[in-house]
């Protein structure tokens, strides 16, 4: 008998807990059980997954620290080769066991978790290069403008990379301290999205290792289909391994700015005028666009810090507004990336572009910093809230897509009435992005219309209670969207139903549904976002809250 077969008529899921088998599988092993040296990559895998309680306990939380859910086993692959071979042994099972995909974990409701399952570590893949020598899984292509970088890698480390030949990616997500994989797979939204599109959009091809334990190159004319599925799937269809990532030129220096309006109507007018200026090389405006929301009582009573904002400047906005009375203050955060030799001319162009502006006169406030420092803005803050003690704690993320047609209704039910009195620890952002930069080929859900508003309800819950009454106001907020048929779609979802996610995805349901019978048919991958289960869409049963253990026969063997 092979080892494959040896191996699959051993392992079966079952309710009990995810037992070690390393030992036992290397005695059998020894024994001269796997004779066939290519079925050995079995027992190679069972060796690289570890089942101690501090590495499942690790892995069963998130940066949400809302959902809690225990793997049996947490594997540390090599190469993605291993990850194709777990995925294998998962479907030569009876009842296959789960697998989710992990970088850092920043997802805030248990998408990255594996209930149950095994979490793949998808960041051990750059720690053994790193081992072996190698900084990292990255290749530069200085004329063809691309980087070939693995799914494990942290996009601070992108670019560091690519910056060593002058170049960088053209979309950032605000945090840079996340994985490649982690945010293709969701879409990777950040200021520079209104004139590039999100993530997804600057992705030239992809490996993937699909649900069937395939390892497939894609790109857009080959394996299409599982292209522009991955690319925002939720990985729901394989676990992203490499994506080619566009590359343009980069700067030197930033001209970072805030802009300071008390009505909604004249932020609102002016950022949407300021994403219209998207001509190549922004020489129209700015290069990165992205928008703020304080409610008044974070300014009057809220912390007194900021890592933009000087303690004068600080009250200068908290009188903006108590002058106003206006229930929220909002900022326009942009940025104009320029050379050395181009400062004067970029200051004569922002001062050009400000004159066309409607912000608060005396309140537009310039910081010059490097590149770099901008684009790492938030590592920065993370070191300060870290020290703080206010970093590992519940994170009840709302992040929506809204309608532009919509987003002063919104702003009326959402700011200036069911969040009108709360001061919140954390950031609220608003901004505009075009649609035309999103390709509708991909599965991410999007808003019909050729404009709409990523709002963000970044908040944390630092206080008992805080948990409970933070929620209670997202799904206030949710069901408010709905009532008013305001359109909003999720980013980053979270849906506790089939019929939620159906809506979610519209028109896309179908696709999405016939792409996951063709790319995991079984539906063990990424179990964490609640998408799929035994019932419905013809998919076989999920291992949800199941662990492997040894058996033979009808004899199972709980300790080795």
């Amino acid at each position: 008998m092979s080892a494959r077969a040896y191996l699959a008529s051993f392992l079966i899921v079952t309710t009990s807990v995810f037992l070690s088998t390393t030992s036992h599988l290397h005695t059998l092993a020894t024994a001269g059980a796997f004779p066939d040296d290519d079925d050995i990559f079995a027992l190679d895998i069972v060796s690289k997954i570890r089942t101690d309680r501090k590495s499942t306990i690790k892995a069963s939380m998130d940066f949400g620290h809302i959902v809690e859910a225990i793997p049996n086993g947490v594997l540390h692959p090599t190469s993605p080769n291993d990850i194709a071979t777990l995925i294998r042994l998962s479907l030569s099972q009876p009842k296959p066991f789960t697998v989710a995909p992990r970088g850092q974990g920043h997802s805030a409701r248990g998408q990255a978790l594996a209930p149950g399952g095994v979490v793949v570590d998808m960041r051990s893949l750059n720690d053994h290069h790193r081992v072996v020598g190698r900084c990292c899984r990255m290749n530069v292509s200085t004329h063809e403008l691309w980087v070939d970088v693995g799914g494990e890698q942290l996009w601070i480390d992108v670019l560091h990379t690519t910056l060593e030949h002058g170049l960088a990616p053209r979309v950032w997500t605000d945090y840079l301290h996340i994985t490649v994989g982690g945010t293709l797979s969701n879409g990777g939204i950040g200021g520079q999205a209104f004139r590039h599109g999100p993530q997804i959009s600057n992705v030239h091809e992809l490996d993937v290792v699909t649900g069937t334990g395939e390892m497939i190159s894609c790109s857009p004319d080959k394996n299409s289909d599982l292209f522009f599925a991955a690319l925002g799937g939720l990985g729901q269809f394989g676990v992203i391994t490499r994506a080619r990532i566009a590359l343009e030129r980069a700067l030197k220096r930033v001209l970072w700015v805030r802009l300071a309006y008390s009505d909604v109507q004249s932020f609102t007018s002016d950022q949407e005028l300021l994403i219209s200026k998207r001509s190549a090389g922004g020489s129209g405006g700015f290069d990165y666009i992205e928008g703020q929301v304080q409610l008044n009582r974070t300014l009057t009573e809220g912390r007194r810090s900021s890592s933009f904002f000087s303690p004068s400047e600080l009250d200068q906005l908290a009188n903006l507004a108590i002058g106003t009375g206006s229930a929220a203050i909002y900022y326009i955060e942009g940025a104009m990336y320029y050379h050395d030799d181009t400062a004067s001319s970029t200051s004569v162009k922002l001062e050009t572009l400000l004159e066309e502006l409607s912000f608060v006169p005396g309140h537009a406030f310039v910081r010059d910093v490097s590149y770099v420092d901008f684009l790492d803005r938030v590592g920065r803050d993370e070191q300060k809230l870290r020290s703080a003690g206010v970093w590992d704690v519940p994170h009840p993320w709302l992040n929506l897509f809204v309608p532009r047609s919509r987003i002063v209704d919104f702003d009326a039910g959402v700011f200036k009435s069911i969040l009108k009195d709360t001061k919140p620890v954390g950031l609220v952002l608003m901004y505009p992005m075009n649609k035309d930069r999103w390709d509708d080929r991909m599965t991410t859900a999007t808003p019909d219309e050729d404009m709409f508003y990523a709002v963000g309800l970044l908040r944390s819950a630092v206080a008992a209670g805080d948990l409970e009454q933070l929620e209670r106001e997202n799904a206030a907020v949710l069901e408010f969207c709905h009532r008013e048929g305001i359109g909003c779609k999720q980013y980053l979802p979270s849906h506790a139903s089939r019929d939620g996610w159906r809506r979610h995805f519209g028109e896309k349901w179908s696709r999405f549904a016939a792409l996951k019978r063709k790319y995991d048919p079984r539906a063990i991958l990424s179990p964490g976002q609640g998408i799929f289960s035994a019932a419905g869409d013809g998919l076989a049963d999920q291992a949800a809250g199941d662990g492997l253990i040894l058996c033979r026969g009808r004899r199972c063997l709980s300790r080795f």
